[in-house]
This record gives structure tokens, C-alpha cells and sequence, in this order.
């Protein structure tokens, strides 16, 4: 790829740097005029691929082709009931097998769960499942980054995630509080109750951020995600410090789990080969006994330690919290299709995860398929706003190549180390910076007209001269030569070097694959014009080697011109 093809490629994502409006919002970011509903008949192919970049890792061929055949209800039916893909607890149980037969010495890094998840997303089947996921994972945070957190207890905490994707938001938080790894990673884990003789008090850390990341958020919402006012104007806060330190003793008590539970036990100084992949256990000799006020519920004091009790008393508390359905509407919908909801949008979300239309309150199910099938995912006369749509993020981006065009492994495991420098994609699965995730849903880039229409683009917050020449250089080397250790993962790029000497239908191809077929007119001839100046030598004067190394060239330098674009780093 020539050196000329990377510059026109950095000053098009360098545009980033510049954009406001146009790379931020759903919709008009207020109420107004609810667009008519999609037609009933079967999808498009670029209804289809738009579908298809919201609720999955890529578009391909034949899922596009199953989106048409079953409508996106019946797409949606289906891959929800899909069972999870294989287990990343045991992929990276079998890769620390092999590596101590070599090394009886070895141990399990972060590596080892991201060539799982590499693997998972390009070739599982059950791709929404896969999606979800990774959403979920940026809102109930644990980070590979803590190195407290464990690679096999992180892959099962992933696990976990999938599992429960389409289940119950109650159930959902129970496994994550329970979870040793989210116990590690936010200081629940051996957490005692307070001891007034020493001034010893209960770690607060998971009890303010279950709250304030997980669940209700810092102010008080009305059912359409817009923030409750006090008589004077402001927003009302939905927890207060004193319900923090109520919370945190319910979160007392919980510790390793071990088939004979011990003091020894609870403060790992044994522990099962079992306890980094099993929900935490209660110890009730260290759980508080003392009164437990918080969001409005109180928790007698007792003379008999009640950890199971007191933990149900306050998750039921945390669930049934009416900011709970806005929260998390908002928050999935900016993490699968635009950074700046309606709140009509947010609303009609929110509804279905307060009532799932048959008296459930939390149905996961229901809520991705209300996200997904709302007016102003699917109107194209929403999508095309000036204001709709959110930042792909990098790790995204990689999949989608890795998707669309028929990447695979050569080793056959995915061999695609940590990609957080900032000199490389700046994000790796499971790896954030802080438990405020890679980017803060309600980030505003500064000086920026987003800021002064109020809208937000969080991805932007990982956006910067560094990241941007970062994934430039990681896309051509990916497209060029492929990724990962001895560049492992490779694309053939077989269907676009067949229309190759057709520089128009090459990047119809292209656009069909990675734009959702909404290319401007002005990146298709720059796309056109680039690779029609590669020649591709006659027959008559050159060998097929030769024919065959300018195709694949072209195929090459169309994907790059597309893919390095503000268009398409902008999902709408």
C-alpha cells in the first residue's frame, strides 16, 4: 500500500478531530415528531446491514442473508436462542495446558482471553449474544488492567456476562456482586463488618459504584432518562453518603469460596483452585449486624448475622429503583446504536424494562429487542440526521475487517495480543483504564459544537492525534499483511479481488460490507480514482502473478480508503 494512500487515509480520520455534530447524536437529541414505523416487509440489503452492524460484531454475506430471509424480529428470535458460545474459562484452560507442557512453569496472561474473545466474535454464531456481551461488559466494569484481577477468573466473569445477557436484569446484578473478580476488582471481597473499637468501617467502593455505574446513576430520572429538578432548577441526586454507607454494610461478609469455609478461607490465605471462578460465599462472622439504611429501605439491627437476607433485601432495593430502566436503556442504546437518544427513544425502552408486556420487570430479552426494533434504529429517516449515530470503537472496527472479509486464524487460535496502546487500537476487551470504562457515557469533547447543542459522543474521550494515527497504522498493517503474532489472522479478500478490475463495483462492494451502503459521493470517487491508479497489467505482456498481486492490491487499498474514513469510523 503506498505511502501516498496512508496519507490521504490519516487526513480523513484526522477529520475526526473536527467533527461536532455530525458525530454525535440520535435523532434531534429532544422529543419531536416519532418517526413512522419500518415497513413491514422483509429488509433490505442495506436495512439489513445496518441491523447487522447494531447488533452484532460485522456484517457478512450470509447474515444479511439470514436477516432478509427472517426479519429482524424473527433474526432477533432466533439468535437469542442460540446457547453461548464455548466457554472462554475453558479456552484459557486448555491454552495454559498446552503452555505447560511446554513451560511446566507457566502461567495464564491477559493474552490467552483476548485470542478467546478474537476467536468468539469473528466465527461465533451467536453474534448478538457476542454484542451484548461486550456492552455489558463496559457497564458492570472489570479490568484486566488491576492486576488483582485474574485471566481465568476475568474469562469466566465474561462468561458470566454471556450467559446472562438475555436473562434478568436482578439476576444479572446478583452474579456480577457475587462475582470474585468484580469482589477483587472493586474491594467487596473479605470486606468485614465496622469495628468501633479499632474505627474500623465497611469498604464502601462497590456499594457507591453499583449505584452510581451500575444501576440508578448519580440523579434522580424521570421514566424517559431526563433528569428530575428540584424547585430551583437543578438535578436532584438519587443516593446521598449516607445511603453508601448504609449499602456497604449489606456488602460485608462476602469472601472466597472454599467447600470448609474458615477464617483462613475468607482471607485467602487457602484457597480452593475453585474460588477465582465461583461466586463469592458468605461468611456470616463477618457480616454486619448493625442497622442498614439506604434508598429508602432499613435493615433492623440484629443479634443473628443474616448475609444471604440482608443481600437480597438490598438488591431487590437497587432493582426496583425506577431510574433503573432509564439507566440502563440509555446505556445500552449509546453502546449499540446512537450516543444521544431521544428520550422518546429512551422512554419507550425504559417502559419494556419495567414491563416486558406479560408483569416482568428486568427482561433483557425484551429490552435489546425494543433497543433494536425502535423507529429510530431502524427509520432511515432518522439514521440519515445530521445528528444520529456514535463513534465505532476501535476494537469494533477490527472486528468488522475481520468479519467482512473472511479473516481467519492460520494458527486456528486467534493469536491477537493486547491492542490498549494508544500507538495501537487503545482498547483491549476487559481492560479499561478505571471502572468509569474506556470513556464516560456522558463524555463532550471540548470546544466542540456537540457541547453547545448538548449532545455527547463518549467514544470521542479515546479519540486523539495519537489514537487516530494508531488505528491508521493498525488497519494497514491488518489489511495489508493481517494481525496478531506472526500476523495470524488474515483476510483473502477472495469476493472483492474478483470485481477488482472493476474500480465501481469494487467499491460497492466496500460499501455494502463496512457503510451500510450510505458511501458519499465524494469518498466513492476518492475511492474510485485511487484504485483505478493502480494498474492492472495485461495478460499479454505480464505473468498472472503479476495480475493477480495488482487485484489484490486494489482489494486492499478500497477496504483501507473505506475503512480509515470519518464515514465509516462514524456508525449511523
Amino acid at each position: 500500500m503506498s505511502g501516498k494512500a496512508r496519507r490521504v487515509a490519516l487526513g480523513l480520520s484526522l477529520g475526526l478531530l473536527s467533527l461536532t455534530a455530525g458525530c454525535g447524536g440520535g435523532g434531534s437529541g429532544g422529543g419531536g415528531v416519532t418517526p413512522a414505523p419500518p415497513p413491514l416487509s422483509a429488509p433490505t440489503d442495506a436495512q439489513a446491514e445496518r441491523f447487522l452492524t447494531q447488533a452484532t460484531f460485522g456484517v457478512t454475506d450470509g447474515e444479511i442473508a439470514n436477516v432478509e430471509a427472517q426479519g429482524f424480529s424473527g433474526w432477533l428470535t432466533s439468535q437469542m436462542a442460540l446457547a453461548p458460545s464455548a466457554s472462554h474459562q475453558t479456552f484459557v484452560e486448555t491454552r495454559l495446558s498446552q503452555l505447560q507442557a511446554a513451560i511446566p512453569t507457566a502461567t495464564l496472561t491477559p493474552t490467552e482471553f483476548y485470542e478467546s474473545f478474537w476467536s468468539q466474535v469473528v466465527t461465533s454464531p451467536d453474534q448478538l449474544r457476542q454484542r451484548v456481551k461486550f456492552a455489558l461488559s463496559q457497564i458492570f466494569v472489570i479490568s484486566l488492567a488491576d492486576t488483582n484481577v485474574e485471566t481465568r477468573g476475568a474469562a469466566s466473569y465474561y462468561d458470566m456476562l454471556g450467559a446472562n445477557a438475555f436473562g434478568n436484569y436482578r439476576t444479572l446484578l446478583e452474579k456480577v456482586t457475587l462475582h470474585p473478580m468484580m469482589g477483587l476488582y472493586l474491594t467487596s471481597l473479605s470486606n468485614q463488618k465496622e469495628d468501633l473499637a479499632t474505627g474500623r468501617h465497611p469498604d464502601e467502593n462497590y456499594a457507591r459504584e453499583v449505584m452510581q455505574l451500575m444501576s440508578i446513576g448519580v440523579f434522580k430520572l424521570n421514566i424517559d432518562g431526563t433528569n428530575q429538578l428540584d424547585a430551583s432548577g437543578n438535578p436532584i441526586p438519587s443516593y446521598t453518603s449516607e445511603d453508601i454507607s448504609g449499602l456497604a454494610k449489606v456488602f460485608t461478609g462476602m469472601s472466597w469460596y472454599s467447600p470448609n469455609p474458615t477464617a483462613n478461607t475468607y482471607f485467602g490465605r487457602t484457597k480452593d483452585p475453585a474460588a477465582n471462578v465461583t461466586a463469592m460465599m458468605l461468611y456470616p462472622a463477618f457480616h454486619s449486624i448493625s442497622e442498614k439504611t439506604f434508598l429508602g429501605t432499613t435493615i433492623p439491627s440484629t443479634t443473628t448475622p443474616d448475609p444471604a437476607g440482608d443481600l437480597k433485601i438490598a438488591l431487590d432495593a437497587i432493582f426496583n429503583h425506577p431510574n433503573v430502566g432509564p439507566f440502563v436503556a440509555r446505556r445500552l442504546i449509546q453502546q449499540l446504536v446512537t450516543s444521544n437518544p431521544t428520550p422518546a427513544y429512551v422512554g419507550r425502552v425504559a417502559s419494556v424494562f419495567n414491563n416486558n408486556g406479560s408483569g416482568v420487570r428486568g427482561d433483557m430479552a425484551s429490552v435489546i429487542r425494543a433497543i433494536l426494533t425502535d423507529n429510530e434504529a431502524r427509520d432511515i429517516a432518522v439514521t440519515t440526521g445530521p445528528t444520529y449515530g456514535k463513534i465505532r470503537e476501535p476494537i469494533v472496527r477490527l472486528a468488522n475487517w475481520m468479519r467482512a472479509f473472511g479473516a481467519t486464524s492460520t494458527s486456528g487460535s486467534f493469536l491477537l495480543g493486547s491492542t490498549s496502546a494508544s500507538t495501537s487500537l487503545g482498547q483491549s476487551v476487559l481492560t479499561s483504564p478505571t471502572v468509569f470504562n474506556f470513556y464516560r457515557p456522558g463524555y463532550v469533547p471540548p470546544g466542540t459544537r456537540l457541547g453547545a447543542q448538548n449532545l455527547t459522543a463518549p467514544e470521542m474521550q479515546i479519540v486523539d492525534e495519537v489514537t487516530v494515527a494508531g488505528y491508521i497504522n493498525s488497519l494497514q498493517g491488518a489489511v495489508g499483511n493481517g494481525v496478531g503474532s506472526s500476523s495470524d489472522i488474515k483476510a483473502a479478500y477472495a469476493r472483492e479481488i474478483a470485481l477488482a478490475n472493476d474500480a465501481t463495483a469494487l467499491a460497492d462492494r466496500v460499501n455494502r460490507m463496512v457503510l451500510n451502503e450510505q458511501m458519499s459521493s465524494v469518498l466513492r470517487s476518492r475511492i474510485v480514482d485511487s484504485v483505478n491508479a493502480i494498474v492492472v497489467p495485461s495478460s499479454a505482456t505480464t505473468t498472472q502473478a503479476q495480475i493477480d498481486a495488482a487485484l489484490l492490491n486494489r482489494a486492499k487499498l478500497a477496504v483501507f480508503l473505506a475503512m480509515s474514513s470519518p464515514e465509516y469510523i462514524v456508525q449511523r
